[in-house]
């Protein structure tokens, strides 16, 4: 599309107005979730706008930036505290996918993706493992539909939940990590809960999101898919050497804080452009079965990684 046919088009002109209005602190994380899926509800989402490729950047890059506000020290805590907990919910939950698939007679590729989905960290293992088992584009979409939904939904009951439950940030941060399923919904939740609970999570997450490589090659030698597929997502990579930067040279501190104070708020706009990705037919779409193996699931990674973490507290 043109820059004129762009500039009169008014549809361009209030996604990106609402989005730039997204940066702003008055815009929580729920909120903006809001604002994506009416303008999708509406039909107001400019065709110029390639929303899969913009928010898979950003949201990189904002996983990135906040490398640069994460603690050498206390990652390395986290993550020896948590891995347990990790390993364990990837194994509990793809196995529990695979037999519900079977007992519901599901199709077994699209439950073992939103048994990937779940696990690990959402759109991200979906996309990574599809390929590895050969996976078909529907059965990918319906998984996508599934695991998008309730990750909206997560974002939205987590931090009810954590305060009723009374949960420290430590734990609230450790129970996202583990229970929501997307890195931005994650983070979201995390930043509204308070700024260790978005330490916490954002670690863990992100230990978690590295087990993609290794699920993705069991699943391929399971399914007898493609193999040499297999990657490390690269703002896994940049997100360790923010971490390291910010190590070896912490006489930049200020620079870091501002870093990470940006990468906070353009989360925020991220998850803006995850809603404008939903949409009512993409939900319906999602079918009953397959919706309620992710709900399933859902509940039972949820009130497992609960208990655990209340059991070690």
């Amino acid at each position: 599309m043109s820059n004129f046919s762009v500039s009169k088009d008014p549809r361009f002109w209030l996604f990106t107005g609402l989005g730039v209005l997204c940066l702003f602190p008055f815009i929580s994380s729920p909120v903006a979730l809001i604002l994506g899926f009416t303008l999708a509800s509406l039909g107001l989402i400019p065709a110029c706008i390639d929303l899969g490729s913009l928010t898979k950047k950003l949201l990189s890059w904002s996983i990135v930036g906040l490398g640069f506000g994460i603690h050498l020290d206390q990652a390395i805590e986290v993550s020896k505290q948590s891995l347990p907990l990790v390993v364990g919910s990837i194994v509990f939950t793809l196995l529990l996918a695979v037999a519900l698939t079977r007992m519901m007679k599901l199709d077994l590729k699209t439950g073992y993706l939103i048994g990937a989905g779940t696990s690990i960290c959402g759109g991200s293992a979906i996309a990574a493992v599809s390929p590895a088992i050969n996976a078909k584009s529907d059965q990918m979409a319906v998984a996508l539909a599934c695991v998008f939904v309730l990750n909206s939904v997560a974002l939205f009951i987590f931090p009810v939940l954590g305060h009723a439950l009374d949960l420290s940030q430590h734990d609230f941060g450790l129970w996202s990590a583990i229970a929501i399923h997307d890195t931005s919904s994650v983070v979201g939740a995390a930043s509204s809960y308070g700024d260790e609970a978005l330490l916490v999570a954002t670690t863990t997450k992100l230990a978690r999101a590295l087990w993609i490589v290794p699920v993705a090659l069991i699943s391929a030698l399971a399914f007898g898919g493609n193999k040499k597929s297999l990657s490390i997502p690269a703002f896994i990579i940049y997100y360790c050497v923010a971490i390291g930067i910010a190590y070896l040279l912490p006489q930049f501190e200020n620079v870091y804080e501002v870093l990470f104070a940006v990468s906070k708020r353009t989360l925020v706009v991220c998850l803006f452009l995850i809603g404008a990705g939903i949409t009512i037919k993409k939900m319906r779409a999602a079918g009953h079965k397959p919706m309620l193996l992710a709900i399933t699931l859902w509940l039972a990674i949820g009130t497992s990684s609960l208990a655990y973490i209340k059991l070690l507290g």
